[in-house]
């Protein structure tokens, strides 16, 4: 049974992992279909070295795996509620009032 330390500690990781739009961005095309790194870099307009450090922060989150797939290594979600996961949280989020942000939106980059 997992104890409240711990769920914290997902959830920050979690929150750590959706904190940058390129990493959002990796996560929604892994939710589509696994891929090889060169065609996300290329699919998200990247460089390969800033989509690697990107990968290896999903990586030690926990939220994707790699397989090794011939000479090449595919990355995909680690767990596929991860997919169901992320849909439920844009649905949220967009049921949201649109005109209302953070109070520190400014100041913290957030919201």
């Amino acid at each position: 049974m997992l104890t409240v330390a711990s769920d914290i500690d997902v959830l920050a990781r979690f929150g750590r992992a959706l904190a940058d739009p390129i990493r959002c961005r990796i996560l929604l095309a892994l939710r589509e279909t696994p891929a090889y790194p060169a065609d996300l870099a290329d699919a998200l307009g990247v460089s390969r070295t800033r989509l690697s450090n990107h990968l290896a922060c999903l990586r030690d989150c926990g939220l994707v795996v790699t397989v090794p797939d011939g000479r090449r290594t595919r990355y995909e979600l680690a767990d596929e509620r991860l997919g169901h996961a992320l849909d439920d949280l844009r649905a949220a989020v967009v049921a949201v009032e649109t005109d209302r942000t953070c109070v520190d939106a400014d100041d913290k980059g957030c919201c």
